[in-house]
């Protein structure tokens, strides 16, 4: 089942925001930013295409059996309603890695980690950003875990300054990608579980 898990007005403002996106990629701001990182400019284009088109591949990876769930209405988590699709008979939770937003960011991070040879630097910031992210997470009812959008990105790019200044960009995406995953997954079947 698919459905838009935002309401209308902030899926416009997502809108506008793709649009200033590839505003910035023809100017060449993102151009600079993964040259900080050690990608090549050519490079850049096909790897946030390679992202954006990956985000509607999942990989199946459990399944959780079947139960019965209560949901409708808007959930609102800091300020921004979210749409929850009301079911009545759920066939059963398909756990999945998304491959533009799990997997292709995770084998650049792996990249970076060898080639600039930051392998306790990139654990250290892993375990910063992962103990923040872990802290300030909470399930949220019909949507899952979540947190603070902006805390994820801020405590990388903080990790990443405190560890080495040399290697902040490198580090900030390492830690940004590898460690925000950080609450256990057996949270999500209570939240919208009836039993």
């Amino acid at each position: 089942m698919h459905y838009f898990p935002i309401a209308l007005p902030f899926l416009l403002i997502f809108f506008f925001f793709f649009l200033a996106l590839l505003i910035l990629i023809e100017i060449g701001v993102l151009g600079y930013a993964y040259q900080r990182l050690g990608i090549k400019q050519r490079y850049v284009f096909a790897l946030l295409l390679l992202s954006l088109l990956g985000s509607y591949i999942n990989i199946p990876v459990y399944q959780l059996p079947p139960e019965t769930l209560h949901g409708g209405g808007r959930v609102t988590f800091f300020g921004i309603p979210h749409i929850i699709p009301f079911v009545t008979r759920w066939p059963g939770t398909i756990i999945a890695v998304n491959l533009g937003g799990a997997v292709i960011p995770a084998v650049l991070s792996i990249y970076l980690l060898v080639k600039n040879r930051l392998f306790y630097r990139g654990l250290l910031g892993i375990v910063i950003v992962a103990a923040i992210v872990h802290y300030l997470a909470h399930p949220v009812r019909g949507m899952g875990i979540a947190e603070p959008i902006f805390i994820p990105p801020l405590a990388a790019a903080g990790a990443a300054l405190l560890i080495s200044r040399r290697f902040a960009p490198a580090l900030a995406y390492i830690s940004g990608s590898l460690g925000t995953p950080a609450k256990p997954l057996p949270m999500l079947v209570p939240l919208t579980s009836t039993r």
